[in-house]
């Protein structure tokens, strides 16, 4: 009855005049239900999110100094955060099944305890105790831990939104728990710097991460209590997941829609993994410092953002997935060969936050609402299937992009501007190649991708089906 008393203002209900009907699916159709507790779950989420993405960067910002306090080099720095990508591709499989199959609620606390042992471990590893040695395997285990689970968490937002929130609001809450993510991103770049001034203050810094990622375990482990709501809140989440997974995956990789959104979104998923991974590599050889590289990094987050948020709530009320994601793909583009030009200029700081802004705010904003898309398009297959197939598509991607453009990259005899160190590379090739990735898998989207909007075509029926039941129960009286 708690449930119940908690249901919101947004009810689609029938006239209170209409008869107990003994059917009970009909009584499910008739009644659809919102709970306030939708939106603790989602702050959990994004809470869990945002943690797990500040454990993956800790060190990025402050390489030098982890690497003097492991007494390591800083090529095993790096794979502090490369683990995270490594671990990603082969477990995602087995997430996207679990979602479908144990749902929400158990992946959500495996993967808040697994976020906070790692980071607990992490901590532990690197404690100045009296006879204690730090030990780099035991951070590195704690890095593990973390990217274990990482897909436990970021394939929830799609799920969530189906299974706890009405067909209006969707769109975004998947935009919400999504962008906690680049947000999680944002806050070691600048919390790392700020904290760590020289290599003792790395125990303190992995504390500082350590202590929330308890907080928001406890949270999930005690506040969600339910994978979804006692009553759905829309014809969708009562058939949400309702296709093995075997049997959803043979379906998606018969969806010719599907399988063009899988390449041409996971395309740009790489696109944004490599300008993240590679902004300050590519800028440093122009003579831009890394705090400005960092300042462009934050733009491109934080617009990204407000994109997301502007998009996400526009597609709630219009539900234009496939016109809204068309035009912010093709503005990716245009924004990419922009950065590809301008990234080659000296002395254009204006332009060059300018370019990583609009690249932000285009780019970002695509990410929720091609996630629902896929859900539209694949209807009735399960939302963690669905989404979590691209998000591996991205990655794959990612690592070969990385891979490519790395090995397009030449040594340049020169460079008097240059704030590199030793190695100063020439990133003209490699740019202009990921602008033309870019455009291509734009292209090929915009003219080949047409679908159904299969879920809200389902929830229609139903409604309509209601209707028509109600119509009848209510003349035979």
């Amino acid at each position: 009855m708690e449930d119940v008393g908690e249901a919101c203002s947004e009810i689609q209900t029938v006239s209170s005049n209409v008869p107990e009907s003994p059917n009970t699916e009909l009584k499910k159709l008739l009644v659809f239900k919102v709970y306030k507790r939708r939106w603790f779950v989602l702050l959990v989420v994004c809470l869990l999110n945002c943690s797990n993405a500040t454990i993956w960067l800790t060190f990025a910002p402050v390489a030098d100094e982890s690497a003097q306090y492991l007494n390591v080099t800083l090529n095993e720095i790096n794979w502090l955060s490369l683990v995270y990508m490594v671990v990603a591709i082969p477990l995602s499989f087995g997430t996207s099944w679990m979602l479908d199959t144990f749902g929400l609620r158990i992946t959500l606390i495996l993967g808040s305890w697994l976020n906070m042992i790692g980071a607990l471990l992490r901590s532990c590893g690197t404690l100045p105790m009296e006879g204690f040695k730090v030990q780099y395997p035991v951070v590195f285990m704690g890095q593990t831990l973390g990217a274990l689970a990482q897909p436990l968490i970021i394939f929830t937002p799609t799920k969530l939104a189906s299974l706890w929130f009405p067909e209006h609001q969707r769109t975004t809450a998947n935009m919400i728990a999504s962008m906690s993510n680049p947000l999680g991103v944002l806050l070691p770049n600048i919390i790392s710097p700020l904290m760590v001034e020289k290599p003792a203050q790395i125990p303190g810094l992995l504390l500082a991460y350590a202590v929330p990622a308890c907080f928001i375990c406890f949270l999930a482990t005690v506040g969600i209590r339910s994978s979804a709501p006692p009553t759905p809140p829309s014809a969708g989440a009562e058939s949400s997941g309702s296709e093995p997974f075997i049997q959803g995956v043979k379906l998606l990789l018969r969806n010719k829609a599907y399988l063009i959104l899988l390449l041409c979104f996971g395309s740009g998923i790489a696109v944004f993994t490599c300008f993240s991974t590679l902004l300050e590599q590519i800028m440093c050889v122009q003579g831009y410092t890394n705090d400005f590289a960092g300042v462009c990094g934050a733009l491109f987050i934080v617009f990204g953002i407000v994109g997301a948020g502007a998009l996400g709530l526009y597609v709630d009320k219009t539900k234009k997935f496939i016109e809204a994601t068309k035009i912010n793909m093709s503005f990716t583009a245009l924004a990419c060969i922009a950065f590809s030009v301008v990234c080659l200029m000296r002395e254009q700081k204006v332009a060059m936050a300018a370019v990583c802004s609009l690249f932000g705010f285009f780019g970002f904003s695509i990410y929720p609402v091609a996630m629902e898309l896929s859900v539209e398009c694949s209807y009735p297959v399960g939302e963690a299937t669905s989404a979590g197939l691209i998000f591996i598509s991205g990655q794959i991607q990612s690592v070969l992009y990385i891979i490519l453009l790395q090995a397009l990259t030449t040594p340049l005899a020169e460079s008097p501007l240059s704030t590199c160190g030793n190695s100063v590379l020439s990133w003209r090739v490699p740019m202009l190649v990921m602008a033309g990735l870019c455009s291509l898998f734009t292209c090929c989207f915009v003219i080949f991708f047409h679908t159904r909007y299969r879920r809200l075509e389902a929830e229609e029926q139903a409604t309509y089906r209601t209707k028509q039941s109600t119509g009848s129960a209510t003349n035979e009286h």
